[in-house]
């Protein structure tokens, strides 16, 4: 089973439907596609600059940005399955469906680890494809990726969240980062059905 993070600056891109449709398509059983909070999520960034209010409000609100982009997901391909929490995640890709996580399980009422801008939906997804025990992870991200670069570097660079690096350090499964432009790529190993793991990034550091 595939965890496919679409990144939060995807939900304007004309690419979306496209990558939906085609992780719809092939990624019955086996696809869970996690959502970014794009500017759903930069949204709280500018009120938490502007009111100050603390980090644990910030964090229950980028969790209900991730939520809105799964609603946008799911009205943009109505064959994905919203799906909310782990058992249900199980119960879609049972059906042979592809799902897409709706993560309102996370909102807390006191603050934690993961409360702050540290962490962002990449750290997020990680963590659910280790509850999945999931075969591969894909972060898709709207910019160019880097190819030689290592996961802290990758952070330092602002392409995947400050907790990242140190969070995926010990990940028995591969982790892959693709700019938007590699949907053909993801398609064909997804029609391969299997995907030895990547050279890189390096994990420098």
């Amino acid at each position: 089973m595939w965890v496919v993070k679409l990144g939060g600056s995807l939900n304007v891109d004309p690419l979306l439907p496209q990558w939906l449709e085609m992780l719809a398509q092939l990624g019955g059983g086996r696809v869970t596609v996690v959502g970014g909070g794009g500017e759903f999520a930069d949204t709280v960034r500018r009120s938490q600059a502007l009111w100050r209010f603390d980090d644990l409000v910030a964090h229950n609100m980028a969790i209900l940005a991730m939520e809105q982009s799964a609603y946008l997901m799911r009205a943009l391909c109505p064959a994905l399955t919203m799906a909310r929490g782990d058992a249900d995640i199980r119960r879609v890709l049972h059906l042979g469906r592809a799902a897409v996580w709706s993560p309102a399980e996370l909102l807390r009422e006191q603050v934690d680890a993961d409360t702050n801008w540290d962490v962002t939906a990449d750290s997020i997804a990680l963590g659910l494809a280790r509850r999945l025990n999931a075969e591969r992870l894909v972060l898709v991200k709207s910019c160019a990726v880097d190819a030689t670069l290592s996961f802290p570097e990758l952070g330092a660079a602002g392409v995947v969240d400050r907790r990242f690096a140190s969070a995926a350090v010990d990940a028995v499964f591969p982790i892959e980062i693709v700019s938007r432009d590699a949907l053909a790529q993801v398609r064909g190993r997804l029609l391969a059905g299997t995907l030895p793991a990547p050279d890189w990034p390096p994990r420098r550091g």
